[in-house]
């Protein structure tokens, strides 16, 4: 079946699987804007308890899709891993590292002789779910503003900057990508606590600080999609290869592929839907909307980065050195073999969704925080 594709259709079919994982990581950072909330929504020791552990049964979802986002480009475009991580490797240590203190704290936030104390696990909770986020969407920036290396022909990386990816967070487009990303996840972590926990005074602030961060969003929001409607982009010539700048690349991507363009204008209205269903109907069931809403987004945006003959990691200090999802690929023998791997992808997924659905059966209440038979609380 997939050994009668052409190259050229698995890395296309391998950069939408990479965006699908991608995608599915927006969502699932509701955890960490969950924790951004903890100081803001919770203003008792109960309340912090509650708003912890209904995160806590979530949080190692959203590590593990970011570790399989990973590995899905490292397998399928190699040439990106080793050039980003083994140039940019600050800023992902950096990324990585706030993730390490996320586990950290849950691990250890409650453990008896705990010399730091649990505030102090609560602001490392916090800088994952604000610093984490916002270089995380600093570096996915980075796919329409450009890198600073350059590769020699046996593919060595060379960084031309001494902060080594951290950089990225001085440009202006790359920093409201990157606040987009933390207020986003912020209104998906207000939603997800609605739904999860029952309590009432819990969920009139959660309430509240979903529509509080949409107007922080809106911004940075539109000042993104002003970028995507005016930037110059890297478009690859596909007959020779050769990468040059064009004009307006990325609107020109998206009028392209009206398929793209759709799923970004409904994904931003689902967001808005679940904010007005969670804030205004007093439904609990915000977080879906929003959270399929997430996904449309960012399906689109990887989208706009990688399709209609676009560099999706381009070079702005050697503009040839540039990567596509064709010159950054696997072989059709690798690309082949993992699509055949790819096929028990649903099976995981469905397997997710029923233990999430076990999990959730009941809504999280104070009643748990003694509940004999709760194997664990963070």
């Amino acid at each position: 079946m997939f050994g009668s594709l052409e190259l050229s259709q698995l890395q296309e079919l391998w950069w939408l699987i990479a965006s699908v994982v991608g995608s599915l990581f927006l969502f699932l950072t509701f955890v960490q804007g969950g924790q951004t909330l903890l100081g803001t929504v919770a203003k008792t020791g109960p309340e912090k308890m509650l708003v912890v552990n209904s995160l806590g049964r979530k949080w190692e979802l959203t590590f593990t899709t970011l570790v399989l986002f990973g590995g899905a480009l490292f397998a399928a475009f190699p040439k990106f891993y080793a050039t980003s991580f083994g140039g940019a490797y600050w800023v992902w240590m950096a990324i990585l590292f706030t993730f390490i203190v996320q586990a950290v704290s849950y691990e250890f936030r409650r453990k008896p002789g705990n010399f730091l104390g649990s505030s102090v696990y609560e602001f490392f909770l916090f800088v994952n779910g604000s610093l984490g986020i916002l270089l995380i969407g600093a570096a996915v920036g980075t796919f329409f503003t450009g890198s600073n290396f350059s590769l020699n022909d046996y593919n060595q990386v060379s960084w031309q900057h001494s902060l080594r990816g951290l950089e990225a967070a001085f440009n202006p487009f790359n920093v409201c990508f990157g606040l987009m990303l933390v207020f986003l996840s912020r209104i998906l972590g207000a939603m997800y606590l609605t739904n999860h926990i029952d309590h009432e005074l819990l969920a009139v602030r959660t309430r509240k600080a979903t529509l509080v961060n949409l107007l922080c969003l809106l911004p940075f929001l539109l000042y993104v999609l002003y970028g995507f409607a005016t930037m110059d982009g890297f478009a690859v010539d596909p007959a020779t290869g050769v990468i040059v700048m064009e004009k307006a690349k990325y609107l020109h991507n998206l009028l392209a592929m009206p398929v793209t363009a759709g799923m970004l204008l409904l994904g931003v209205v689902l967001v808005v839907a679940g904010v007005v269903a969670n804030v205004f109907m007093g439904k609990r069931n915000g977080i879906w909307f929003g959270g399929l809403g997430t996904v449309l987004v960012g399906l689109a945006i990887f989208s706009i980065a990688g399709y209609h003959n676009t560099a999706f990691y381009p070079s702005k200090f050697a503009l040839q050195s540039s990567l596509t999802i064709y010159n950054a690929s696997s072989s059709h023998y690798t690309l082949t073999a993992m699509s055949y791997v790819a096929l028990a992808v649903p099976l995981v997924l469905a397997y997710i969704a029923y233990v999430w659905r076990a999990m959730d059966a009941r809504k999280f209440s104070e009643a748990d925080l003694v509940d004999a038979d709760l194997k664990k609380l963070y």
